[in-house]
């Protein structure tokens, strides 16, 4: 029984597998196929996923290079469309959207934690953390206000008004999760984000999306680290475009 009162039971042979909720999931997707087209030449690189995710889980995502867990990851944080197959983020089908459709369900939705970070070099840790609410159209006031409280949270508020340059890599990637936190996502998705720390700022981080994930925020990770995604429910494993396995940790 995992947080959330959702018992699972999952079958493979080979590419076939099945899954079996008990309640409705934050994430459901059904037979998803993408394929990328160069010139003359087209990569499968999703083969017909099907996975369901129940809010308030906290999942990590494993596979080689090219299995296609980035894609995966895209097409959840809905930064990329899919060729067929069905999407649903908390119940609103989601398929190729608009641009400005796209950033409106992005930004109420979602929360995102990268791996390089990916914070404004010019803008100090208040200014990163505030910027998803400038897109909210958040006075400056306001939003400087409540990225603040994120900061805090994050025990960085004397380093509110100190540039990216200025910060450890455990620093800049706890601006980055506030900033993830501030639009109050229901899904937080986080590429490798341990992948440009040593292992006592991994940690710390994994403690981190640990104790959001209590507060019933569901969470997805995609790793290389075994030891980190131990520290999930539940580990997703992509081989060659399909899901594998799933091990209930």
């Amino acid at each position: 029984m995992t947080r959330g009162g959702m018992s699972i039971i999952f079958r493979s042979t080979g590419k076939n597998h099945h899954l079996c909720f008990e309640i409705s999931s934050m994430i459901r997707i059904k037979k998803i196929h993408k394929s990328y087209v160069t010139g003359q030449n087209s990569l499968h690189v999703l083969k017909g996923i099907d996975l369901e995710i129940a809010e308030g889980e906290m999942i990590s995502i494993m596979g080689a290079s090219g299995s296609g867990k980035s894609t995966l990851l895209n097409i959840l944080g809905i930064l990329d469309d899919y060729d067929s197959g069905e999407y649903l983020l908390n119940g609103i089908f989601i398929n190729k959207l608009s641009e400005r459709k796209a950033a409106q369900m992005r930004n109420r939705m979602l929360g995102f934690v990268f791996q390089s970070f990916n914070l404004v070099s010019f803008k100090n840790a208040m200014e990163n953390v505030a910027l998803p609410l400038y897109y909210q159209n958040v006075n400056r006031k306001k939003r400087n206000l409540i990225a603040m409280e994120y900061l805090d949270r994050m025990g960085l508020a004397e380093w509110a008004h100190h540039l990216p340059s200025e910060m450890s890599g455990g620093q800049k990637q706890r601006v980055a999760i506030a900033r993830a936190l501030i639009g109050k996502p229901k899904v937080i998705l986080a590429d490798e984000p341990t992948g440009a720390l040593d292992s006592k700022t991994s940690l710390e981080v994994m403690d981190i999306l640990q104790e959001i994930n209590a507060t019933g925020i569901t969470v997805i990770i995609v790793t290389h680290e075994h030891d980190i995604a131990l520290r999930t429910q539940k580990t997703i494993r992509i081989t060659d475009g399909n899901i594998t396995e799933v091990v209930v940790n």
